[in-house]
């Protein structure tokens, strides 16, 4: 009998266009070099004026420089993947994977319950056999609003999952649903009592929401709500598990009579008194061991022995569904692709290039976006420099919107003769009763839980980090797992991101200090994946592991020219110099190169230039504070922190943020950096200007022959920072920099300015 031909279940593809891009980045570097000979063979004698500054102009160009080369690693090697979903489901169809969903969140406050239940809908209603999907809701904060509204989400998608199969709508986020449709969209008799349902839901939890508790009568109905006394709180309450709906149970279906998927409720028991390791902490609560200690043992290929003293404990998920396959979404994150756990599937189960990959990793798209970003994005990072990354074996896990294969979470180390077979058949109905199970099972949410274990460690997410997600992906890898990073036509998740300038800089401190930690940690990827790891994706790693220190180069060449423009001390060669040419060809060829990769990433013209603004604020504020920060923890005298971005903005501020107006209205240390640099450019230009105008000292000849670069440099510096100083002196709504703010940095930026012209 002839053998059938193999048909891969997913394609991968070169980049276009590399070896053009290989020539261009080869100019650049020996454009490079030769700003490295202009300024070794220029270096001023030992007692002249500005030696010191130009070595010191030396050293942020060096680094400049190895930064730049650490860019190229995911420039280099660009591919692009493509799934085959209809060869998927006539191999599989009846043979698909059980899937388990994590969807967590922290804190209602600044995580609306209606969010959550939004994106908690969104992938119930998942174009996957309901039987055989489950969903977790990780409540960190124990909060029985939250509670509340996954008790109404699970009795509306008994009529939402039926209407969306039906019309095949997408997305299916209610919400983003209803609002991307027009009016005359909105005729529908269907559409308009699915509405009707949807808004009386969201009017139910927004009473309990602003009334700050759950009425008797709604204790009454559901007796799950005497979980919660009155002395739980987010940071103290007792552990909580509610399955609200399961899959196995007959009873458990649609208004159609389908069956609905599995839909758990957990608040892991907090205590003061023991550390919750915040997500990660939260993830390995649902992350589960699929036996006891003899299959921990396989995983690790130790002996059983070994594991008497962790306490290794049955978990959550493991207990209910048990699904080989893993995502994890922020409550942020709505599905907006039906299909993607389908499109993860052809990357996990093709018959002959499955086997080494541990996660699928799909982008972070905003759904709240504006059309210029304002806030820049990470438009580049997904569009291109993931890419580049799954050319040498795979992007980085960042810790939402992503498919795992359980056993991999467990530190199993990748072996060829090993295969994962992800077909397992669904779990019985089982015999014990759903409350007995939920008491059972409650005590493995246990704030104890992980206390003497591998949990943190060997086993799950990494703790002691503040993007463990990053960490575990890494460890991963070093395991000899590799990873698969797509992006399908239609976005497969999309978010919430920043609305002020402030949560967007506090943001980027937390991820590039998480970055900065694991480089000093014994997870490095200098030592602990070179040799495990392709060296492209050891560079790549530390293009973000290295974030932070970038900010003395750039706080150097932001500073440091523009002082000497106002004392006249030229660092740059004179125009009419044969080393002006690589000078000019760097400059214009990189930013040519930057605007142009951003344009076909799908950004805009004026998208591109706030990029470069929030590129310079991030550089010199978060990630000096982030820089400041790791080095105190090393040293033992700062604690890790997690800090959850806000999802809610009052009226004002969404209204100024849609206008894209930027958003100074905070008082912060970040804030207070940013003005005091924009001033320190203004007052040097300024002060250029004066001398050229009040005095003979510099001619205009000297100004274009001989500070050309660095007129230009702190031109664009003031340029940039055009929406900051019209918030220090023009606005006068809300979002303007507080006048205490401002004060102080014009009075300091105005000192140190004067010490430096009449030095």
């Amino acid at each position: 009998m002839e053998k059938l031909k193999y048909e891969p279940l997913f394609e991968t593809k070169k980049g276009k266009g590399r070896i053009l891009y290989r020539l261009f980045a080869t100019s650049l570097f020996c454009g490079i070099i030769l700003i490295w000979i202009y300024r070794l063979c220029n270096i001023p004698n030992s007692g002249e004026n500005g030696r010191y500054v130009w070595i010191g102009m030396l050293g942020a160009e060096l680094w400049f420089s190895f930064y730049w080369f650490l860019t190229q690693s995911v420039r280099w090697n660009r591919i692009y993947r493509h799934t085959y979903r209809d060869r998927l489901l006539m191999r599989y169809e009846n043979e698909l994977p059980r899937v388990d969903v994590f969807v967590c969140t922290a804190d209602p406050a600044i995580e609306p319950p209606i969010m959550v239940i939004n994106t908690v809908l969104s992938v119930l209603a998942y174009n996957y056999p309901p039987e055989k999907l489950s969903v977790y809701l990780s409540d960190d904060a124990g909060s029985e609003h939250t509670f509340y509204a996954l008790l109404e989400a699970s009795r509306f998608a008994k009529h939402w999952l039926p209407y969306c199969k039906k019309f095949n709508v997408e997305p299916r986020s209610p919400a983003a649903y209803f609002a991307s449709l027009s009016v005359s969209d909105q005729s529908d008799a269907d559409f308009s009592e699915m509405k009707r349902l949807y808004e009386e839901m969201a009017n139910k939890i927004d009473v309990v929401c602003k009334a700050g508790t759950v009425s008797d009568q709604a204790k009454l109905e559901y007796k799950g709500f005497s979980k919660w006394n009155s002395y739980s709180s987010k940071k103290n309450h007792a552990a909580i598990l509610q399955i609200l709906n399961d899959s196995r149970d007959e009873e458990t279906k649609d208004i159609d009579g389908v069956r609905l998927p599995t839909l758990v409720y957990v608040a892991r028991e907090k205590h003061p008194e023991h550390f919750h390791n915040f997500k990660a902490g939260a993830m390995n609560a649902l992350v589960s061991l699929v036996s006891v200690a003899l299959h921990i043992s396989e995983i690790l290929n130790k002996p059983v022995d070994d594991f008497v003293d962790y306490n290794v404990q049955l978990r959550v998920s493991s207990e209910i569904s048990n699904a080989p396959v893993i995502l994890n979404v922020d409550c942020d994150m709505y599905s907006n692709n039906s299909n993607a756990i389908q499109d993860a599937l052809c990357f996990f189960m093709d018959e002959e290039r499955s086997r080494e990959i541990a996660f699928v990793q799909f982008p972070q798209s905003f759904g709240n976006a504006t059309k210029n970003e304002v806030y820049g994005s990470l438009r580049v990072i997904d569009e291109v420099e993931f890419h580049g990354a799954d050319g040498y074996g795979g992007p980085l896990y960042t810790g939402t919107g992503c498919f795992h294969r359980r056993d991999t979470l467990y530190g199993r180390e990748y072996s060829t003769e090993a295969r994962i077979d992800l077909k397992r058949a669904c779990p019985e109905k089982m015999e014990e009763n759903v409350h007995e199970l939920e008491e059972r099972l409650e005590r493995l949410a246990s704030s104890t839980y992980d206390q003497n274990t591998q949990w943190g460690n060997e086993i799950g997410l990494k703790y002691g980090c503040p993007v463990e997600d990053v960490l575990t992906g890494l460890t991963i890898k070093c395991k000899g797992w590799k990873s698969v990073y797509y992006r399908p036509e239609r976005n497969a998740f999309v978010g919430v991101t920043a609305t002020t300038l402030d949560q967007i800089l506090v943001q980027h401190k937390r991820w590039s200090e998480g970055d900065l930690m694991i480089l000093f940690s014994k997870y490095s990827p200098v030592w602990y994946g070179l040799g495990k790891l392709n060296p492209g994706l050891v560079l790549g790693y530390l293009i973000y592991c290295l974030w932070s220190p970038n900010c003395w180069a750039t706080l150097y060449y932001s500073i440091v020219p523009s002082f000497c423009l106002l004392k006249g001390i030229p660092l740059f060669p004179q125009v009419s110099s044969k080393w002006f040419l690589p000078f000019a060809y760097v400059i214009i060829a990189e930013l040519i190169y930057s605007f142009a990769e951003f344009l076909w990433s799908g950004g805009t013209i004026l998208g591109w230039w706030n990029e470069q603004r929030i590129w310079l604020y991030k550089r010199t504020s978060s990630y000096m504070f982030a820089f400041l920060d790791t080095m105190l923890k090393l040293f033992g005298s700062s604690n890790t922190t997690f800090i959850v971005t806000p999802k809610v903005t009052n009226d004002d501020v969404l209204l100024r943020y849609k206008q894209e107006k930027m958003e100074f209205g905070s008082a912060s240390p970040l804030l207070t950096i940013l003005s005091i640099l924009a001033m320190i450019n203004l007052f040097c230009l300024m002060g250029l200007v004066k001398k050229l105008i009040f005095t003979s000292e510099l001619g205009l000849e000297y100004i274009f022959e001989t500070m050309a670069l660095q007129i230009l440099l702190c031109g664009i510096l003031v340029f940039v920072n055009l929406p900051l100083y019209n918030a220090l002196f023009f606005r006068q709504d809300k979002g303007k920099i507080p006048s205490s703010t401002a004060f102080q940095s014009i009075a300091f930026a105005l000192s140190v300015c004067t010490c430096i012209a009449y030095m």
